[in-house]
C-alpha cells in the first residue's frame, strides 16, 4: 500500500505556482529526485505531466492532485470527478482532493463526491481538510487518509503563520486512518512536532521547493539592513 511506504517519515510537495521559471516538468521531476535522495518518503505533485514526469523519476510514491479556478466555488484541489480521473490517470498511486465542506463548482455534497471516488478509483483517497468535522465526515464518506492541507486557509480571517498541530491531534484521536500533517511545516522542530502529535507524516512543500519565497525571506534582511545604512 502506498501510503504504508509514508509512515514516519516526510513527503515533500513539489510544485511550482504559474509563472514561474521552474514551472516544468523536467524541472520539477529533477527537484523530486533531489527530495528522494535527501530521505523524502513520497512527493506531492500537481497535474498529470508533472504526475508522469516526477513517476518516471522516483521510486517513491507520488500523491497527485489538480488545481484549478473555477467560478462559483472555493475549492480548487480536484474539484470534480473528472479532475481526480486525470490525476490517477497519469499514474498517481494517491490521489488529493478538496474535502472541506465548502461549496462544490458541480453541485454534488462533498460526502457524495467522496463516495463515488473511493468507489470507482484504485488509488488511494486523500482528503484534504480544514477542520475535525471535514475529517471525520471524510472518513465516513470513505476517504483512505486525511490531510490537514487547508487548515488556516479557508476561513476569513488571516492565514495563520505557523502549522495547526492542535488539528492534527484531534484528528488522530477522532479516525482510524492515516493524518498527514500539512500546512506551514518549515523546521525540522515542526516535523518532529507534528510526528510527536501523532501524525502518520508530515508534508512539507515551499520550505524546500520555492527558491523564489525563500529568496524574498532573506532579501529582506539585506534590504532592511540597507535602507537603515550598511555598517562600515
Amino acid at each position: 500500500m502506498s501510503l504504508e511506504r509514508m509512515r514516519g517519515g516526510l513527503v515533500v510537495s513539489v510544485q511550482a505556482p504559474p509563472g514561474s521559471p521552474l514551472a516544468r516538468p523536467e524541472t520539477m521531476s529533477a527537484i523530486a529526485r533531489a527530495a528522494e535522495l535527501g530521505g523524502a518518503v513520497g512527493i506531492r505533485a500537481e497535474g498529470p505531466a508533472d504526475i508522469r514526469a516526477i513517476e518516471d523519476a522516483v521510486s517513491i510514491p507520488v500523491i497527485g492532485l489538480i488545481k484549478r479556478d473555477v467560478p462559483g466555488s472555493p475549492v480548487r484541489i480536484t474539484a470534480s470527478l473528472d479532475d481526480a480521473r486525470a490525476v490517477a490517470g497519469a499514474g498517481a498511486e494517491v490521489v488529493a482532493v478538496d474535502a472541506t465542506l465548502r461549496t462544490r463548482p458541480d453541485g454534488m455534497s462533498t460526502h457524495d463526491f467522496l463516495t463515488a471516488l473511493a468507489a470507482e478509483l484504485e488509488p488511494s483517497l486523500l482528503a484534504d481538510v480544514d477542520s475535525l468535522d471535514a475529517g471525520v465526515a471524510a472518513r465516513a464518506a470513505g476517504a483512505d487518509a486525511v490531510a490537514t492541507t487547508l487548515a488556516g486557509y479557508t476561513g476569513d480571517g488571516p492565514t495563520p503563520d505557523r502549522p495547526d498541530l492542535g488539528l492534527v491531534g484531534q484528528l488522530v484521536e477522532a479516525l482510524d486512518c492515516p493524518v498527514l500533517a500539512e500546512g506551514r511545516y518549515s523546521s525540522p522542530d515542526d516535523v518532529r512536532a507534528a510526528l510527536a502529535a501523532g501524525a502518520f507524516a508530515v508534508v512539507v512543500g515551499a520550505a524546500i521547493t520555492d527558491p523564489t519565497e525563500l529568496t524574498r525571506r532573506l532579501a529582506e534582511g539585506a534590504a532592511s539592513l540597507r535602507s537603515h545604512g550598511a555598517p562600515h
